[in-house]
C-alpha cells in the first residue's frame, strides 16, 4: 500500500502548470474545411428532400446542437459515430442498386467505401483500446493506496463483478435488437453510474465514511479526490479548457460524415453520389481519422504521466502564486459576468488586469467599461472589445455606479476561464497646512 503521508489530490492550478508541457498542436486547415463542404453538402440533401421522421429527423437534431463540454462523454460520441458508420459502410447496408454495382461508377464508389470502412475500423480500435488502457491504469492507481490484504481483494472482486452486471445489460440489451444509439446511451448511463457511485462515496460522512475509511482501508486523501476531481470548476475543468475544443471539433466532424453517408443512403435510389462528393467524403474521412488517431495519441501520453497526487508543499505553492487577490471564475458560454463598482468620489482610481486561462489553442473574452449616473443615465467608459487579456485604468471624472463586464455571449459552447482582478482606490486627500496665527 503506498503512503499518503503529506500528499493531497491533484489540484486545477496544478493541472495547468503541468498542461503547459503538454501542448497540442492545432488541428489540420482541412478539418473545418472539409467539415464546411460535408455540411453544405448536407444542407442540399435535405433541401431537396426533408429528413424523415425517426432516425434522419434525430441525427439532424443531433448535428444543430454543440457537442457536450466532456472529455470522456466526446470520446464515447466519436466511438458511437464511427461504428454508425462502419454499419451503413457494411454491403448489407448500401442502398440495393449500390450492391448490384449495375455501373463503373458504382463499381468504383463500392472500392471507396471498403476503403473507409479499414480507416474507420482502424480508428475504432484505437480508441476502444485508449478506453481500456485508461480505465484500467486509473483503477491500478487507485489500489495503489488500498491495503493489499482481504480489503483489496474484495475490491477487485467487487468490481469484476459489477463489470460483469453491466455488460451483462448490455448484452441483453443487444439481444432485444436494440439500435446502436440505444446501446450507447445505456453505455454512458453506466460510465455516469460509476461515477456518481465515486463521487457519493468521496462525500461519505459519519458512520459511512468511518466505515470506508478504517474498515475498508480507503484513505482519506483518496476520497477527497474522488469527490472533487469531477467538479464543474475543478481539476478536470482545466483539461476541458486546453483539450476540449479540438476533440469538440472532430466529434462534429464525425458526425457530419456520418448524417451525410446516412442521408445518401436513404436517397441513393433517386440520386446518386456526384463525384465530388464522394472526392470530398473520401478526403473527410482521411482528415479525420488520422487527426482523431493522433490526438488519442497526444492524450494517451498526457494521461499516463498524469499524477493524481501531489505533495502539500507543490500545492500550497501554487495555490499562493493563484491567490494574490486574483479571482479565478469560468464564463459559461453564452454568458456575462460583471463586477460592479460604487464610486463616492471623483477622482478615484479603477484599475483592472485580466487574462484567460488556457493552453495553446487562442481564446478571447469581450470586455467594456460603462458608467451609470445617479439619474440612471449610461455611457461607455471603455468601448467594446475582445481581448485573450488586458490591463488598464481610469480616473473617474464623476460619481456614480461603474460596471466592468467579460462577455462571452458570443460563443456557442465554450466556457471561458477567466482570471481577473479589480481595484478601486478612492483619491488620495491632500494634506491641510497647519493655519498660523496672527501675532499681535
Amino acid at each position: 500500500m503506498a503512503s499518503t503521508e503529506g500528499i493531497v489530490p491533484i489540484t486545477r492550478a496544478f493541472l495547468a502548470s503541468y498542461y503547459d508541457t503538454y501542448q497540442f498542436s492545432p488541428l489540420s486547415n482541412d478539418v473545418a474545411r472539409l467539415s464546411s463542404e460535408i455540411r453544405s453538402f448536407t444542407a442540399n440533401l435535405l433541401n431537396s428532400s426533408p429528413a424523415a421522421e425517426g432516425e434522419e429527423r434525430l441525427l439532424v437534431s443531433e448535428l444543430e446542437s454543440e457537442p457536450p463540454h466532456k472529455v470522456d462523454e466526446n470520446m464515447w460520441k466519436n466511438r458511437e459515430h464511427m461504428e454508425e458508420i462502419l454499419y451503413l459502410l457494411e454491403k448489407p447496408h448500401w442502398p440495393r442498386s449500390l450492391q448490384q454495382q449495375l455501373s463503373p461508377d458504382d463499381a468504383e464508389l463500392a472500392t471507396i467505401i471498403d476503403r473507409l470502412h479499414q480507416k474507420f475500423q482502424t480508428s475504432l480500435k484505437t480508441l476502444e483500446s485508449f478506453q481500456a488502457k485508461n480505465s484500467e491504469r486509473v483503477f491500478n492507481t487507485v489500489m495503489t493506496y488500498i491495503p493489499q490484504d482481504f480489503r483489496g481483494k474484495l475490491i477487485r472482486q467487487q468490481r469484476e463483478r459489477s463489470e460483469r452486471n453491466k455488460q451483462a445489460e448490455v448484452d441483453a440489451l443487444v439481444s432485444s435488437g436494440a439500435s446502436i444509439r440505444d446501446r450507447y446511451a445505456l453505455l454512458w448511463k453506466q460510465q455516469m453510474e460509476r461515477r456518481r457511485l465515486l463521487a457519493q462515496l468521496g462525500s461519505a460522512t459519519g458512520v459511512y465514511k468511518t466505515l470506508v475509511k478504517y474498515l475498508v482501508g480507503v484513505p482519506q486523501v483518496l476520497l477527497d479526490f474522488i469527490r472533487q476531481i469531477n467538479d464543474d470548476d475543478g481539476p478536470m475543468e482545466e483539461q476541458r479548457q486546453r483539450y476540449g475544443p479540438p476533440l469538440y471539433r472532430l466529434t462534429t466532424m464525425v458526425l457530419l460524415i456520418r448524417v451525410f453517408i446516412s442521408l445518401s443512403w436513404g436517397r441513393f435510389e433517386t440520386r446518386k453520389l456526384k463525384k465530388e462528393e464522394v472526392a470530398v467524403l473520401e478526403q473527410a474521412a482521411d482528415v479525420y481519422t488520422t487527426e482523431f488517431e493522433r490526438f488519442i495519441t497526444f492524450i494517451s501520453e498526457v494521461f499516463a504521466n498524469s499524477p493524481f497526487f501531489i505533495s502539500a508543499e507543490v500545492a500550497g505553492a501554487l495555490e499562493g502564486r493563484n491567490n494574490d487577490d486574483y479571482k479565478e471564475i469560468s464564463v459559461p458560454a453564452g454568458k456575462t459576468h460583471e463586477v460592479s463598482l460604487s464610486v463616492d468620489a471623483i477622482n478615484s482610481y479603477i484599475a483592472w488586469d485580466f487574462s484567460l486561462v488556457q493552453g495553446k489553442i487562442n481564446l478571447d473574452i469581450g470586455f467594456s467599461v460603462e458608467y451609470t449616473n445617479p439619474s440612471g443615465e449610461k455611457s461607455l467608459i471603455l468601448p467594446y472589445r475582445r481581448f485573450e487579456s488586458d490591463q488598464g485604468n481610469f480616473c473617474t471624472c464623476e460619481v456614480g455606479n461603474y460596471k466592468l463586464l467579460w462577455d462571452n455571449s458570443y460563443s456557442s459552447f465554450f466556457k471561458k476561464a477567466l482570471r481577473y482582478k479589480v481595484d478601486c482606490i478612492p483619491p488620495v486627500a491632500e494634506p491641510v497646512a497647519p493655519t498660523t496665527e496672527a501675532k499681535e
